[in-house]
Order: structure tokens, then sequence, then C-alpha cells
């Protein structure tokens, strides 16, 4: 059984801010950027069981982008929520809290 994606309202505007940015550099870019990030969550529907980055947060690089979208799993009602879409190349010994 597939996981149920739930984004945050905090992931959502993470992403949408990083949208704006790659609007500004070209729409091919920002398209790669949507089609990675939608490869990412049908990845996590059907294996959201990856690596704990930090603390109990879970989380799953966006391929070809220097994100990683932070996330917990509900096992009991099958939900992945998305906490954040966190940019690594910014500062990485800080993880979303």
């Amino acid at each position: 059984m597939d996981y149920k994606i739930v984004v945050s309202p905090k992931a959502q505007i993470e992403i949408e801010d990083i949208s704006e940015y790659y609007v500004q550099i070209s729409f091919t870019v920002l398209n790669k950027f949507y089609t990675e990030l939608e490869n990412a969550y049908k990845y996590l529907q059907s294996n959201p069981h990856f690596q704990t980055r930090y603390k109990n947060y879970k989380a799953v690089p966006i391929k070809k982008f220097p994100y990683l979208l932070f996330f917990t799993i509900d096992e009991i009602n099958k939900v992945v929520k998305v906490l954040s879409c966190f940019n690594t190349s910014r500062n990485t010994t800080k993880y979303p809290k």
C-alpha cells in the first residue's frame, strides 16, 4: 500500500521560494526542479524508509538539486509528512528543527 504525502505549510513556502528563484534563472530549470521533486514524492509514496539524518527525521535528496526533503512517517495511517525542503548548499550544519 502506498503512503500518502502531506506537505507542511513551512515546506510549501520553502518550495514556493525555490520556485521563485529558479523561474528567474529559466523555466527549463524550474521544470527540471518540479520533475525531480515529483520523483522524490513518488519514491516516498512507495518506499519512505530512507536514511535518518537528524534526530527522528528522515531525508531524501532531490536529485540534481541541492535540497533534502525532511519528513516523518506515520506508519499507522500510512502518511509521510514533508516538514522541510532544506537547501544543503547554504549551511549543512543547521538542519531544520
